[in-house]
């Protein structure tokens, strides 16, 4: 498995994000009746280990897997107060942030992101010109020390993931980072598709 990724890939991935993430945009705003901006997505290769060091305490962890078009899965990592924005929104709140946050707002979470993904998969079908389809994600909350530490230990050359960032505003409310990873060989294959889809032109 490759370990890195060339500058046409990584723009590539960049391209992809910048598309399918405005979709989703568009849907979230929807969801929470707020104007919702994502900004272009930074790019990076990081080891697992790295994956959660922009957040303290506990995140939200959500899997998406991708069941038609592609193969393999991603990640998405949400702070824990956006996601209890969020979904307060959801519920005809103001946006609260404080709280612990419960299965309720997990499932609000998961709801938001099926959403969310649903419209980047259409987003993505379109660009490669084939079938593009998700299962429901999985969401769990996670303390971040203790995956750190468990990261740590199985750290090996090999596990690189593709770090997308994306800077999101919700209305007034939240001002925050989302971060989106993935497999580097999740990465190849959709960079293969969306060049040979434009190849095609």
């Amino acid at each position: 498995m490759e370990n890195v990724l060339n500058k046409e890939q990584t723009d590539m991935l960049g391209e992809i994000g910048n598309i399918t993430m405005g979709n989703s945009a568009t849907t979230l705003s929807m969801m929470l009746n707020q104007r919702v901006d994502i900004t272009t997505p930074r790019v990076e290769i990081i080891s697992r280990s790295q994956a959660l060091d922009d957040y303290e305490k506990t995140c939200i962890f959500v899997q998406i897997h991708y069941v038609v078009g592609l193969t393999g899965n991603n990640v998405f990592i949400l702070k824990e107060q956006d996601v209890l924005c969020m979904t307060d929104l959801m519920m005809g709140g103001a946006g609260n942030k404080e709280g612990e946050v419960t299965d309720l707002h997990l499932s609000a979470a998961s709801e938001a992101m099926n959403q969310m993904m649903g419209a980047a998969a259409t987003s993505m079908a379109t660009m490669m010109e084939t079938a593009v389809d998700i299962s429901p994600p999985e969401v769990n909350r996670i303390d971040v020390e203790s995956v750190k530490m468990f990261e740590k230990m199985f750290e090996s050359n090999d596990q690189k993931f593709v770090k997308i960032s994306f800077r999101i505003e919700i209305g007034d409310l939240i001002d925050s980072v989302m971060v989106q990873l993935y497999p580097i060989d999740f990465a190849v294959e959709m960079c293969k598709k969306f060049r040979a889809s434009k190849d095609k032109i």
